[in-house]
């Protein structure tokens, strides 16, 4: 059995592929692109059919960020002009999120720049919670304040928050090349915390900082191992004014391969394309729904997104909908909290029959030599910092 027949088939019984197979995903060539996609398209709609989930970001606070993360634009000694303010109040922030969830988002993810919150901070965005919940029937808020410290996962559920999200980024082994003031285990730890504590936890990954296929193998089968239920990929967005501004990794053929590798790799898993899609995929976003269910609605933390409108017209172009708060995201096994006892949980089902899915002319691990990132032409046109929305007095992009 060829090698997309094989991930196929594995991701239908939510097993494990190999290491080797994930790397031969990532080292397909362009010709055979389109069958990769297919066959990742078979393992995406099988558990979450043709719905795509819309995720809202308000920007608690912004920039003055005392970490050293290479890929941040808020980052200690930025000199990218983004916008910088303390700490909205929850009316405001609550007032920026009806705006995502007016244009269809189902969730609402509040962010604030920092090491980690104080006891302090998780009163104030325990009030916003509560404001937005109050406000928004059926909205799920998740929680991105940085590193945790015991009892505030707890604290952030009592409030209402339905998940937190924290990204592992990189792999353990390149982990110190990107950030030197926390390590990669301390962002495992917060992880752990959030799962400890009953909040869904949301941790992913940045591509195209300079990594290698097997780093991002690598974290992706530590998030894997972690179990997370939403797994975020984002695309680096060379701000300038940042150490990674010249990093142009990326062509629209490989953010599709790795958003294969990592569907194959979390077959039940939302996978959702997060940040920098409209710089690095380009006029291919819509082939990207084929592979993720789920994407952020309008603007990001710091830059500019595609038109929410523009969001909305390419999921109905691309034949998919928008996922309602009427229906729950993950497949039923995982929403029922059965999923979260180690990886072995949501591993191989042994009892589930042998399917084969013949998609496309034979693609196995000997289909050339291993290959590295390919440079992409470098479109600073396509990124903007952000000048509306949470922080502004103009209408917010959703």
């Amino acid at each position: 059995m060829d090698l997309l027949n094989t991930l196929v088939d594995k991701g239908l019984r939510r097993e494990l592929p190999t290491r080797e197979e994930a790397l031969a995903l990532l080292a397909t060539s362009d010709d055979e692109l389109l069958d990769v996609v297919a066959a990742a398209g078979k393992v995406r709609r099988h558990w979450f059919g043709r719905r795509v989930k819309l995720n809202y970001l308000v920007n608690l606070k912004s920039g003055l960020c005392p970490e050293d993360c290479s890929y941040c634009s808020q980052r200690l000694g930025s000199t990218t002009g983004i916008l910088k303010y303390t700490w909205l109040k929850p009316d405001e922030a609550s007032r920026a999120a009806a705006a995502g969830l007016a244009g269809g988002a189902k969730r609402v993810c509040l962010v604030a720049s920092g090491r980690g919150p104080t006891d302090r901070d998780v009163d104030r965005v325990a009030g916003t919670i509560k404001a937005i919940k109050e406000q928004n029937e059926g909205v799920e808020v998740c929680a991105c304040l940085g590193l945790l410290s015991d009892g505030q996962a707890e604290r952030l559920r009592e409030a209402g928050a339905d998940a937190y999200n924290h990204n592992l980024n990189t792999s353990e082994a390149t982990y110190g090349d990107i950030t030197t003031t926390h390590t990669y285990a301390d962002r495992v730890d917060t992880v752990q915390k959030a799962h400890a504590a009953g909040l869904s936890a949301c941790s992913g990954l940045i591509a195209g900082m300079g990594e290698s296929d097997e780093d991002l193998v690598d974290v992706v089968y530590s998030l894997r191992e972690l179990d997370p239920d939403s797994v975020p990929v984002n695309f680096l967005i060379p701000v300038e004014g940042t150490p990674l501004a010249k990093e142009w990794h990326l062509t629209p053929q490989r953010c599709l391969r790795i958003l294969a590798m990592v569907r194959f790799v979390c077959p039940d898993v939302e996978v959702r394309i997060a940040g920098g899609r409209e710089v690095h995929l380009r006029t291919m976003q819509p082939l990207a729904l084929h592979l993720a269910n789920s994407i952020f609605l309008g603007d990001y933390l710091t830059t500019e997104g595609q038109a929410g409108k523009a969001d909305l017209e390419m999921i109905a172009d691309a034949g998919f909908e928008v996922e309602g708060t009427d229906h729950v995201t993950l497949p039923e096994h995982r929403a029922g909290g059965g999923c979260h006892e180690g990886a072995g949980a949501c591993g191989s089902a042994p009892e589930a029959p042998q399917v084969s899915h013949q998609v496309g002319p034979q693609v196995g691990p000997q289909v050339g030599p291993q290959v590295g990132p390919q440079v992409n032409e470098a479109r600073t046109d396509l990124v903007a910092v952000r000048r509306r929305g949470a922080g502004t007095d103009l209408a917010p992009n959703a």
